[in-house]
């Protein structure tokens, strides 16, 4: 087997608004971050693990659970507003790698064998990519939403091949849509210097549906996962990581 070698960020900024102080909030006697780390560290091809932030607090627990944070990201790269491409092109700055694969503490009940693959199909198609993005198919397509404009319902486009009624069609008629769910992206250095985050050839990495963290209420529903299935990451922290419990 080839022993491809990359390095992972994980931004975790300390103004989370719909999960106040998410990034660190308990998960099952451990910090949120502390599962994104983990899935690092079980991976067999990834060998830095950097964390980003501009919270010192932040910082303390990730280097507690093994990450590396070799600076404190600007305040104004980690504003409501602020973007991926912000994050990356300021640790391109700092950090010297060529590529990397970019983990968000959102999304923190991964399998670290996907993440091996995802990287083994990057390196495989380097050339021919210019990132991978993971993703999950959605039930419902774009073209089944709905928007009300000036009191009534719209879709969003103007047609579909034609039929400008398209909202009443069978699903079947649609192209399959998919969404990022933050599992794993992988981008270059060259891309983000160029002046995007992902560029145009961006390879799709399919996983199982995973839930992300972004309100109260999708932290509740984690909370009652973990308590009532376990998982191996949970089980690699409480093994590994006992005094920090």
């Amino acid at each position: 087997m080839t022993r491809y070698s990359t390095a992972a960020l994980i931004p975790a900024r300390g103004g989370s608004k719909g999960v106040p102080r998410k990034n660190i909030k308990d998960l099952g006697g451990h910090p949120l971050i502390a599962y994104s780390i983990a899935a690092c560290k079980m991976s067999n091809y990834i060998d830095d693990i950097y964390v980003s932030t501009e919270d010192l607090e932040i910082a303390d627990i990730a280097k507690r659970y093994g990450a590396k944070v070799p600076f404190i990201r600007p305040v104004q790269y980690a504003a409501d507003n602020s973007t991926d491409h912000d994050v990356l092109k300021h640790f391109f700055e700092n950090v010297r790698v060529d590529s990397l694969a970019f983990i968000r503490p959102t999304t923190p009940l991964r399998e670290s064998a996907q993440l091996d693959l995802a990287i083994e199909a990057f390196f495989e198609k380097e050339g021919e990519l210019s990132s991978i993005r993971s993703v999950h198919e959605v039930p419902e397509s774009p073209y089944k939403l709905l928007k009300i404009e000036n009191g009534y319902f719209r879709g969003f486009f103007d047609d579909f091949e034609g039929v400008e009624n398209y909202t009443n069609l069978p699903r079947q008629h649609f192209p399959r849509a998919y969404q990022p769910n933050g599992y794993i992206d992988i981008v270059k250095r060259s891309v983000v210097e160029s002046g995007v985050s992902f560029g145009e050839k961006i390879a799709p990495y399919i996983t199982n549906f995973v839930a992300e963290v972004d309100f109260k209420h999708q932290f509740k529903m984690l909370e009652t996962e973990i308590e009532t299935r376990g998982h191996k990451i949970l089980d690699y922290l409480n093994e590994n990581y006992r005094d920090e419990i």
